[in-house]
């Protein structure tokens, strides 16, 4: 391929349009293939057109730069695959500068498909159910044997929820048969530096389950990954901000206890039985923390009065799911000092107000 991606709008025949990637062969004047572009009458001079050989619908397509199941990394190639399965092929370009102008370019419209599919989509969900982000972006497979080590997968951020596809869900019947689901604060997401990767893929993260299991994710270009980290955010700054407290059952000396994480008081320890409670600390007097990875959790406490440390130790059946709920919390509540954060969201809710309103103007 040469040459960069341009758009229709300029007047000139372009592979690259808002909703789609056009295959095109420019005929010469022995080709065949020209033959609709003869003129009909004598003298006319002759006239050179753009013929698709094929077109890539572009929402909820995929690219990539690798071989597929791979790390290996084409030479200034890539391929896009629509969502019904129909590949470009592999599309060579003749300078590393080229190819990286065709991937971003392939990757905004991209974006920009899936944003607006977004807003159409939210028209239908309420306030509590609106999707944050859609995406493709391929999974490392858990077995090292596999002859294939990475894998498609489409990642959805909704509601309380982040989902895993093996395809973009297109009905409201589709978000019920995810591969997998998890409460978005109670999973760990990590960007990875390039110290922490596993192989020759640049853009990658992991996220942590409640269960303690790992999942490594890899997606195309930095933008991805920025866009990807941005919305995760979001979703769990919301999730965070609707619930605004989340009880776990844990034991303190062979005692059952229950501890509550407040958004706006901090932690809470109490009797099970009898409701009573044992003590409470602000997110601030949490000076400290340590876990056995199995089943405790150590908190080290401030007293505000004698300004010594307290030591509390609790164990839960299910540690991960409260290690990931309290570091929630905290990035939420760091989350509320960072006015660009705050500004961003603000944006974000004033945009779902108003779907629900004209939702609301049309069911009237």
């Amino acid at each position: 391929m040469t040459g960069a991606p341009s758009d229709q709008s300029s007047g000139t025949s372009s592979p690259l349009c808002d909703s789609g990637l056009h295959l095109n062969y420019h005929p010469n004047n022995t080709d065949t293939l020209s033959c609709s572009s003869w003129p009909t009458s004598p003298g006319l001079r002759w006239e050179k057109r753009w013929c698709d050989l094929r077109l890539i619908p572009l929402l909820h397509s995929r690219f990539s730069q690798y071989v597929p199941g791979t790390d290996l990394s084409r030479q200034n190639a890539f391929q896009v695959t629509a969502v019904d399965g129909v590949c470009s092929g592999i599309i060579q370009c003749l300078s590393t500068e080229d190819s990286i102008d065709w991937l971003q370019a392939i990757a905004t419209n991209i974006s920009n498909l899936t944003k607006h599919n977004i807003k159409k989509i939210n028209r239908n969900f309420p306030v509590n159910q609106q999707i944050v982000y859609m995406g493709w972006c391929e999974v490392r497979e858990q077995d090292p044997l596999q002859d294939r080590v990475y894998s498609p997968t489409f990642l959805a951020l909704r509601g309380s929820c982040l989902y895993k596809f093996p395809a973009p869900p297109v009905t409201t019947w589709d978000w019920t048969r995810a591969e997998k689901t998890f409460s978005v604060y109670e999973i760990m997401c990590k960007i990875l530096k390039d110290s922490d990767l596993l192989d020759r893929r640049k853009h990658c993260f992991t996220v942590q389950s409640e269960s303690g299991e790992d999942l490594y994710f890899s997606v195309e270009l930095e933008c991805d990954l920025a866009q990807w980290e941005r919305a995760f955010q979001m979703a769990t700054f919301l999730e965070v901000e609707r619930i605004q407290c989340k009880t776990y059952a844990c034991v303190l000396e062979s005692h059952l206890m229950g501890l509550t994480i407040d958004f706006s008081t901090g932690f809470i320890c109490f009797d099970a039985a009898t409701k009573a409670v044992l003590w409470r600390y602000k997110f601030s007097q949490l000076k400290g923390s340590s876990d056995d990875g199995k089943s405790k959790i150590k908190f080290l406490f401030q007293n505000p009065d004698t300004k010594q440390i307290e030591a509390k130790e609790l164990e839960f059946s299910n540690l991960f799911a409260v290690l990931h709920c309290i570091h929630s919390f905290f990035a939420a509540k760091v989350a509320c000092l960072d006015p660009l954060f705050l500004g961003n969201q603000a944006t974000t809710s004033a945009a779902s107000s108003s779907a629900t309103t004209s939702k609301a103007k049309y069911t009237t």
